[in-house]
């Protein structure tokens, strides 16, 4: 794994999801609405429908929006019908970016996301123009404070649980895993005691790119004009 710390980004974009906690509410409810009419509305027997779950208990979302789209999913009715699109493209200074989208109106969706690119400095790519820049990994992060292990007896931990990599970072450990082992990592560490800060599947670039210091306010809104997109469910970029 590269040396780019993931959780850097993650703090450094708190405050601003903060600010759209009722949108990302309504975002991860179509995911639960998803993954429940997909694979029925046990977490027990839905992998799929205990990771989005999960996401939901991290972002603080109430029970009852939760029980409410998996209760829509399972009634009788057909209710809506959304498609997976993935988007490719660059940002300002060159920099990749996937945009995973969960859209019942692909036109819409396809519309305002290449606006998006265009009126801020980036441009729209072919399908698997930037993907391959990317890896999927499962994404735990353990916070240092209060933690009795060492740093090698931590490596020691999450090897045992599975985990395919640890990385050092002043206040957290970071662990990655292959996807399909993301679940057995998780529930492992969380077995052997650990409080885990943030577990999640994701997008990982093997490599970062520093964005132009002329670039990175134009940089900033386009990322955020794309998560401001109700069909946009998340934003990967290879920025530094």
């Amino acid at each position: 794994m590269s040396g780019h710390s993931k959780w850097n980004n993650i703090q450094g974009r708190k405050n601003a999801q903060d600010a759209k906690r009722g949108k990302i509410f309504q975002k991860i409810s179509r995911e639960i609405y998803m993954a429940a009419k997909a694979g029925g509305p046990d977490p027990a027997d839905n992998p799929s429908l205990r990771l989005v779950m999960d996401k939901a208990k991290a972002a603080n979302m109430p029970n009852d929006n939760v029980e409410r789209a998996i209760k829509k999913a399972t009634s009788a009715s057909e209710g809506e019908n959304y498609d997976e699109v993935v988007y490719e493209g660059y940002g300002p200074g060159g920099v990749a970016i996937l945009v995973h989208t969960l859209t019942d109106n692909k036109n819409r969706t396809s519309t305002n996301v290449r606006v998006a690119f265009t009126r801020n400095g980036g441009s729209m790519g072919a399908t698997g123009s930037v993907s391959y820049l990317f890896d999927r990994k499962g994404y735990i992060v353990i916070e240092r404070e209060g933690l009795a292990q060492t740093e090698d007896e931590m490596l020691e931990a999450v090897l045992e649980a599975g985990a395919e990599d640890l990385q050092t970072q002043p206040e957290v450990f970071e662990i990655y895993t292959a996807p399909e082992d993301f679940t057995a990592v998780r529930d492992q560490l969380e077995a052997d005691g650990f409080t885990l800060a943030t577990a999640e599947l994701t997008m990982i670039p093997q490599n970062t790119v520093p964005i132009p210091s002329d670039k990175q306010e134009q940089f900033a809104r386009l990322v955020d004009k794309l998560e401001d997109d109700d069909d946009v469910s998340e934003v990967f970029t290879a920025a530094e």
